[in-house]
């Protein structure tokens, strides 16, 4: 299981130090959705011009 891997004794030690993850990846994808349906027009398959990496997409649940 992902709590013995992760060193944790009990599985609500691991879901709460994590669920801020989630939420924030939840977060992150409405504001990119959002842009994306009001500025259709700049999103490009280009590669952007700084260091950071591309959007990717996770499943949320």
């Amino acid at each position: 299981m992902i709590k013995e891997l992760l060193g944790h004794a009990h599985i609500g030690v691991t879901a709460t130090v994590y669920a801020h993850v989630r939420l924030r990846l939840q977060r992150d994808a409405i504001d990119l959705l959002g842009h994306a349906l009001r500025y259709p027009a700049e999103i490009t398959d280009k590669p952007d011009s700084d260091d950071e990496p591309p959007f990717a997409g996770a499943v949320v649940r």
